[in-house]
This record gives C-alpha cells, structure tokens and sequence, in this order.
C-alpha cells in the first residue's frame, strides 16, 4: 500500500489495545478475538481508528517471540479488512527490525509502529540510517515514535525533514523533547511536515494537534469506551474545539489522576487500562509480574470514576 493510501487510514484514536492473559500469564488468544470483534462491533472502522498489537501500554515489550506474531494474527483475522491492524516493533536492532517487521506484514499487519533502537545507543544519524534501511526493506509502513525519553531515542525535526524520501515512513508519533534534552524542539515545529507524515499526538493534546493540521492522536480511552472517542474525533473534525477540549479534559484529567496515584505502588502501562477494561465487562486478566494488578478498592474507585462519566460499567 502507497504511502498516499496509508495515510488516510493511520488517523484518529490510536486504539494501543491491551494484551489478554489468562490466570496463569499465558496469552488468551480466543479473548482477542472476541475483544477485535467488540471494538469494532463498537465503532471502531477504517478512517476513524487503528487498533495497535503489542504496543508499550499493550505489554509488547513482556510478549515472547513466540507469542505476538499470534497475538497479530488473531486480531488481523477477527478484524477481516474493517480495520486497520497494526504492531509494536520496539528496541530492536536494523537486522532484527526488518525480520519482524516482515514477519508482521506476512500476518497481515497494515503498518508497524517502530521506536528507534536504543539498546544499540544510537545517534541520530544511526537513527536516520536505521528508519532508512528499514524503509527499504519493507512493503508496509512505518508510525514512528519518537521515544526521547530514553537515551538514543530521539528524532529531531531537522532529523524527520531527511526522512521524506523514506516511502514507507507515514506517520509520527509525536511529542518534543524537553528544552534540557540534547536535541530539544518545540510542539508546532513538526506540523512543517504535516503534508508528507500524518502527525500523531502524545502529549495528550488532541485539539492543538487538530488545530495544527494534525491526524491523530493517543489516548487511554478509545478501546475502552469506543463512543466517547468517536465522538471526539467528530467534533475534531468538525472544527468544534471549545467542545472537543472540554470532553477531552472531562474524561482524561480523572483517568490521569487515578493513574498517577496507583502508579506509586505499582509500574506497568496496561495496569489502569486492565482495570477499565473489567469495570467495562471486558475483563482481560492483569499485567504479568513484577506488575502488582490494581486493588478491590481502586478497581471500586475506578468503577466510581467511570460511573461518573455516564459511561455503562459493570455493577
């Protein structure tokens, strides 16, 4: 698929959905493909989302090798073409990159999202050379996320105008590094590149990605509750920013503050995630250890917190 063509389907809510586990750890296959049939029974369609496989907040970093190629494959074939599919590549090296990444397009993957490999402590310039050659090599394409907060990881955006000529690179996902970072940039310099790359946001911002001529965005929410953020992305598109603000922080300042406190106990980026999932009625088990899962009385909270936005939780 052309990049012109990947980039009208790489937009909206990313769906950085959650890896389901049994009580003994082990991936529970049959439940992902009775979620990717919900989500999109829910509204999830090409051209208002993309479900992401073995993200960082779906626990990609903790699947074995032997285990998300499955994962991908269950979710592509419950999907059947309504959606788009797309997997986590993280921290791995070009060689390594390359080979899962075709090993996910094989599955039927739409596109890859891929970090820069910072175990190798790379420069920018080994960055650029790394997204490059695995451009190349590859038939599918490429949401790069920018993960300056690790060392190595960071793409500055002199660094993202080499790489129009990389066909396969679509999308970025985008927040700027600090000022105190090596390479540091401010949020709307990247928007320069808006009409090559569909500019995802992750820095919590929808409507200043969308005033700025943006595509997309990553949240906590979408395969949770897919109504509230199909309606967001109506207003967004509609250009009816004071109300898409307002159901923006409504609904993520109350998430973001039960996150932070339940993080001081426990690490884990699907912990909360996990934890809607069951108030919802989707229940897809915990985080494998060292992650502790949340406790009767923060799920009890957070039962209250969802409750409170009107949305149907299971009593």
């Amino acid at each position: 698929m052309k990049r012109s063509e990947l980039r009208k389907i790489i937009v909206g809510p990313m769906a950085t959905v959650a890896t389901p586990l049994d009580a003994e750890y082990k991936v529970d296959y049959g439940k992902m493909h009775d979620l990717t049939n919900w989500w999109i029974d829910n509204g999830l369609k090409t051209g208002n989302s993309v479900i992401k496989i073995a993200a960082a907040m779906g626990e990609g970093p903790q699947l074995r090798d032997t285990e998300w190629p499955h994962l991908l494959r269950t979710a592509v074939q419950a999907a059947n073409g309504r959606v788009p599919i797309m997997c986590g590549i993280h921290y791995k090296d070009t060689i390594r990159a390359i080979e899962d990444i075709k090993i996910a397009s094989d599955l039927g993957a739409v596109a890859v999202q891929l970090s820069a490999p910072i175990h190798n402590g790379p420069t920018e310039d080994d960055n650029l050379r790394f997204y490059e050659d695995v451009s190349k090599a590859i038939d599918i394409g490429i949401l790069i996320y920018n993960t300056h907060a690790m060392a190595g990881g960071a793409i500055s955006v002199d660094g993202f105008k080499k790489m129009v000529d990389f066909e396969n690179v679509v999308a970025i996902k985008w927040s700027p590094p600090p000022a105190d970072r090596p390479i540091p940039g401010k949020y709307e310099e990247i928007f320069e590149l808006k009409d090559t790359f569909n500019i995802i946001d992750n820095c919590f911002g929808p409507v200043r990605c969308f005033k700025l001529g943006g595509h997309g965005y990553i949240n906590h929410t979408v395969d949770i509750y897919p109504q509230h953020d199909i309606k967001l992305l109506d207003l967004l598109r509609k250009e009816k920013y004071e109300e898409a603000e307002h159901l923006w922080d409504s609904i993520e300042g109350p998430i973001g503050v039960f996150s932070a406190k339940v993080g001081g106990r426990s690490g884990g980026q699907a912990r909360v995630k996990k934890g809607m999932m069951e108030v919802m009625g989707n229940s897809c088990g915990v985080s494998r250890p060292p992650s502790e899962p949340l406790l009767e009385s923060e799920i009890d909270e957070l039962r209250e917190i969802l409750r409170g936005f009107g949305w149907p939780v299971v009593n």
